[in-house]
C-alpha cells in the first residue's frame, strides 16, 4: 500500500481531484477491501479503524475553538455498522449532527441487514445500507452519490 493505511496525513486530504473517501471498519480485511475497491475507482481513501479515529481525523472530536482549523475535507464517509466502542450508527448520528459535515453522505455497510437496522440508519440520514462484503458494482453506485457530493 502506499501509506495511506491507518495513517491520517494531511497531504492525502488536501491533493488533486479524486474525490475523497473516509473508510472506517474495526476488520482489517474489509477496511483493505474497501481501500481497494474504491482506489481502483480513482478515489482517494483515508481509513481508520474505529469511530474514535474517525472523529478525530475530522476535527469533531475537537472544541469549536480548535475545529474550524482542522477539519478535513472529506466527500463520503462508508462505515462499518457494527464496531467496538462506538457503532457506525452511532458515527452516523454523530456527523448529521456536525453543521459541518451533515451534508456529506455516509454509507453504513453490516453483514446483517435486518429490516429494522436498515430503516434505522435510513432515517438518522445514511445515504445507503450495503452488505458486507462490499463488491465492486457496490462501489459504481457510491460513485454516484460521490459525484454529486463534489458539486
Amino acid at each position: 500500500m502506499n501509506g495511506c493505511g491507518s495513517s491520517m496525513s494531511k497531504e492525502m486530504v488536501d491533493s488533486g481531484d479524486e474525490p475523497h473517501v473516509l473508510a472506517v471498519d474495526d476488520n482489517l480485511l474489509d477496511r483493505t477491501l474497501v481501500e481497494k475497491l474504491l482506489k481502483k475507482s480513482s478515489c482517494k481513501v483515508t481509513t481508520a479503524e474505529n469511530a474514535a479515529r474517525a472523529l478525530e481525523f475530522l476535527g469533531l472530536n475537537l472544541d469549536n475553538n480548535q475545529r474550524n482549523n482542522s477539519v478535513s475535507k472529506v466527500n463520503m464517509i462508508i462505515t462499518d455498522y457494527c464496531m467496538p466502542g462506538m457503532t457506525g450508527y452511532e458515527l452516523l448520528k454523530k456527523i448529521k449532527e456536525s453543521s459541518i459535515f451533515r451534508e456529506i453522505p455516509v454509507v453504513i455497510m453490516s453483514s446483517d441487514n435486518s429490516p429494522n437496522r436498515v430503516n434505522q440508519c435510513l432515517e438518522e440520514g445514511a445515504q445507503m445500507f450495503m452488505l458486507k462484503p462490499l463488491k465492486q458494482s457496490d462501489v459504481t453506485k457510491l460513485k454516484g452519490h460521490l459525484m454529486n457530493s463534489r458539486s
